[in-house]
């Protein structure tokens, strides 16, 4: 008996808009309606994969490609993921949106000042590495997305949220709503 591929829900936007803590939020909702969900961590597959990272651009292709080909790989096998991932370069996004049947992209919109506020605030980092913008600023870290290299907005997510302006939870409503939509079949999420 063949198993019905899982989705994926690929939430992107610049470092600091908040995409570890909306996607945990939008997994405990999830939880709430009995709907299964595993987050795909960047920062944690990063961490296995490239302990000592780079971010060349060679090497985020190559993370990015693996990044990809593990969701397709999870999601054939019936699972159901969200993905928590920068992926700068909408290439990536797109190599995923061609590569998994049942995909979603969601893009948190949030200005570059406030990612820099909120990263240099926050005690908690969901492994991601700490002081990014400030190390860029000052020189040290010539690669962070939207300082160093560029961060490419999606031209055509499914679906944007204002995490300037929304709360995380806020933020997982409205991507939860249009996920109802377009992944789980519903037209009346609740």
């Amino acid at each position: 008996m063949a198993t019905q591929n899982g989705w994926c829900v690929w939430i992107t936007g610049l470092p600091g808009s908040g995409k570890s803590v909306v996607s945990k939020a939008l997994q405990e909702g999830l939880r709430e309606r009995n709907i299964p969900a595993q987050i795909l961590s960047s920062d944690a597959l990063r961490k296995a994969v490239t302990p000592n990272p780079t971010y060349s651009e060679e090497e985020r292709d190559m993370f990015y490609g693996l990044l990809v080909l593990v969701a397709e790989h999870l999601t054939g096998d019936g699972r159901n993921l969200i993905i928590d991932a920068t992926g700068n370069r909408r290439q990536y996004r797109e190599q995923a949106r061609d590569e998994i049947p049942r995909f979603m992209e969601a893009y948190l919109k949030c200005s570059l000042d406030v990612c820099i506020e909120r990263e240099s605030r926050r005690g908690k980092t969901f492994q991601a590495p700490k002081d990014i913008y400030k190390r860029a600023l000052e020189g040290e870290a010539p690669t962070v997305p939207g300082i160093g290299v560029p961060y490419e907005e999606p031209l055509d997510p499914q679906v944007t949220v204002d995490s300037e302006k929304l709360s995380p939870e806020e933020c997982a409503q409205k991507i939860y709503r249009t996920m109802a939509e377009i992944l789980l079949g519903s037209t009346k999420p609740s």
